[in-house]
C-alpha cells in the first residue's frame, strides 16, 4: 500500500504541480527509450513531446541486431511486434551492377563473431535486423511509456530551459500548452532534479550545451517504392556505381525505402540540370538494377521532389552543464549509411541507466555524481559508438569516391567482400563486435588490398614493369589516402 501510494502521489507531483525527478524533451527514440528505463528504476518521470502524433520520418527505419539486443535490454522489444517490421539479413552491396551477398555473421555460444578476423562462418546462429515504419515503431515506444504507472507524458512545446536565481543549474524547462478548450498556446514550466534534452537532429538547445556544431555535406533524398522486387529479398541493399551511394531496405511487407546520397552543391543536382529529379532520372535510375527500376519510376510520377534529410557528422561532446544532459542525435550523429543511429541511443541508454540507478546515485539532485557518470558514459560508449561512428564516416567515404586514390580504396573494399571477408565488417555493422581494434584490422587490410589490385592493374598493362615506379607512387597516395579518411575520425571519435 505505501508503494501505491507513494507512485500516486509522485504522479500527482507530476501531473498537478508539473514536477518530477526527471524533466526528459522529446518522445523520440533516446527519450521513449530513457523515460522507460528511468521509470523502470523507480525514477518519477515527464517526458515532455511537441507532437504526439504518428511521425512520418525518411529515417530510423533500420535497426542492427546490436540495436535490437540493446532494446530488449531495455524491456521494449515487444515495440517491434504488430508493426509489420521485416527482418533483415543482412546486406548485398552492387558495385557497378555486379552483386556481392555480406550476411550478418555467425556467432558462436557466447554471442561472439567466430571469423570477426577473416573470412566468414558457414554455420551457426546469425543476428537478426529489423526494417520498419519509422513512425509505427515510435508510436510503441510512446505506447509503452502512456502506460508506466513513473511516467507522465505531456504534448507540449518547450521553448526554453528554467535556470536558477542563485546558482549555475538548471531546474526545468518553459514550454507552450495548447489549451484543449480555446485552442490557444499559453505559458508553462516543468521542474525537476535533471533534464534530459533528446529534441533530435535539430536541437533547439545543442548550443547552449555544447560547442560542436553539425557538419553537412550531403542529404538523403528519399522514395517509398511499393512491391519494390529487391535482388536479394531480406537483406539491405547498398548501391555504388556512376552515382553517390544509394540505400535500400524494406520496412514494411509492401514498402521499400531507397535513400539517394546527394552532396551539397552538386552540379549534376543543380537547377540547370533539372534540380534533383533531374540527378534521380539521368545518374540514379541507370545505376540500378533493372528490377528495381521500375518501382523507383512510378514513386517518381507524382512529379514531386522526394523528400530529404540533412547527412550529419556530429561527434561527441563533454558536458558539464548542472541539471541538464544533451543525448541522443542532439548530441552525436553520424552518416545514417549504415542504419546505426537507434543502435547508438538503444546502447547510450543502457550505459546511463546503469550509471544511474538509485544504488549509484539516489538524488538526482547531487550534480557531481551526475557529471560524474556522463564522463564515464563518454569514455564508456566508445567501444561499441565509436566504432560505428568511424565505420559510417569511414564507408560513405569510401562509397562516395571521387578522387582516383579513394576509388581504390572503393575497388579494394569490394575487393575485400569478394573474397569471402565478410563476418568481421558485418560484425561492426551489425554492432555484434565491440572492439575498435577489430575495425583499424580490417579498415588497413582493405587498404592494403586496394594497393595490390591496383598494382596489379598498373603493372599488367602496357610496358608492364616499367610501370613499377608508378605502382609505388601509386601506393603512397593510397594508403596517405586511407589514413586521411580513417585516422582523424578514429582519433575524433575513439580518443579525445
Amino acid at each position: 500500500m505505501a508503494t501505491e501510494f507513494t507512485a500516486d502521489y509522485r504522479a500527482e507531483r507530476r501531473e498537478k504541480f508539473h514536477e518530477a525527478e526527471v524533466v526528459i524533451v522529446g518522445a523520440g527514440v533516446f527519450g521513449c527509450a530513457i523515460a522507460f528505463s528511468l521509470a523502470n528504476q523507480g525514477r518519477s518521470v515527464l517526458l515532455l513531446e511537441r507532437w504526439m502524433h504518428e511521425p512520418d520520418r525518411i529515417v530510423g527505419e533500420l535497426m542492427q541486431p546490436g540495436g535490437i539486443a540493446a532494446l530488449k535490454k531495455l524491456g521494449l522489444g515487444h515495440c517491434l511486434e504488430n508493426i509489420d517490421a521485416i527482418p533483415c539479413y543482412g546486406y548485398c552491396v552492387s558495385y557497378h551492377g555486379q552483386p556481392v551477398l555480406i550476411p550478418y555473421p555467425t556467432l558462436d555460444e557466447d554471442g561472439q563473431v567466430d571469423h570477426q578476423w577473416s573470412g566468414a562462418g558457414k554455420e551457426g546462429k546469425r543476428p537478426v535486423g529489423r526494417g520498419f515504419h519509422h513512425g509505427k515503431f515510435i508510436m510503441q515506444l510512446r505506447k509503452s511509456c502512456l502506460a508506466h504507472k513513473n511516467i507522465t507524458v505531456v504534448e507540449t512545446e518547450v521553448v526554453n530551459v528554467v535556470r536558477g536565481d542563485y546558482q549555475d543549474q538548471i531546474l526545468g524547462v518553459e514550454t507552450r500548452t495548447v489549451d484543449k478548450v480555446t485552442g490557444e498556446k499559453r505559458a508553462d514550466c516543468f521542474f525537476g532534479q535533471l533534464t534530459i534534452v533528446a529534441d533530435g537532429y535539430a536541437s533547439k538547445f545543442r548550443k547552449q550545451v555544447i560547442d560542436t556544431t553539425p557538419v553537412v555535406k550531403s542529404k538523403f533524398y528519399a522514395l517509398e517504392l511499393i512491391d519494390c522486387q529487391m535482388p536479394q529479398p531480406g537483406h539491405a541493399m547498398v548501391i555504388i556505381g556512376n552515382t553517390f551511394p544509394v540505400l535500400l531496405y524494406q520496412i514494411g511487407t509492401h514498402e521499400t525505402r531507397i535513400l539517394m546520397d546527394v552532396p551539397t552543391e552538386l552540379p549534376e543536382a543543380s537547377p540547370s540540370a533539372g534540380g534533383v529529379r533531374g540527378y534521380i532520372q539521368n545518374c540514379v535510375l541507370p545505376a540500378l538494377p533493372d528490377a528495381i527500376r521500375p518501382s523507383v519510376e512510378k514513386a517518381l510520377e507524382d512529379g514531386k521532389i522526394p523528400r530529404s534529410m540533412p547527412n550529419s557528422w556530429l561527434p561527441p561532446s563533454k558536458q558539464s552543464t548542472n541539471g541538464l544532459i544533451l543525448l541522443g542525435d542532439a548530441m552525436n550523429m553520424r552518416h545514417p549509411l549504415t542504419g546505426s543511429g537507434m543502435t547508438v541511443a538503444f546502447n547510450d541508454c543502457l550505459i546511463l541507466s546503469e550509471l544511474l540507478h538509485p544504488d549509484k546515485i539516489p538524488s538526482f539532485e547531487d550534480s557531481r555524481a551526475i557529471k560524474n557518470a556522463m564522463d564515464t558514459l563518454y569514455w564508456r560508449r566508445k567501444s561499441l559508438t565509436g566504432i560505428l561512428n568511424v565505420l559510417a564516416q569511414a564507408l560513405y567515404a569510401l562509397f562516395a569516391a571521387n578522387d582516383r586514390q579513394l576509388r581504390a580504396l572503393q575497388l579494394g573494399c569490394f575487393g575485400y567482400f569478394e573474397r569471402g571477408m565478410t563476418d568481421g565488417p558485418s560484425g561492426l555493422l551489425a554492432a555484434v563486435i565491440h572492439r575498435p581494434i577489430v575495425l583499424f584490422y580490417h579498415f588497413f587490410s582493405v587498404a592494403f588490398l586496394a594497393i595490390w589490385l591496383n598494382a596489379c592493374a598498373v603493372i599488367g598493362g602496357p610496358l608492364g614493369l616499367w610501370k613499377l615506379p608508378l605502382a609505388f607512387i601509386d601506393a603512397i597516395l593510397i594508403l596517405w589516402k586511407a589514413c586521411i579518411v580513417f585516422l582523424p575520425v578514429m582519433w575524433r571519435e575513439g580518443f579525445q
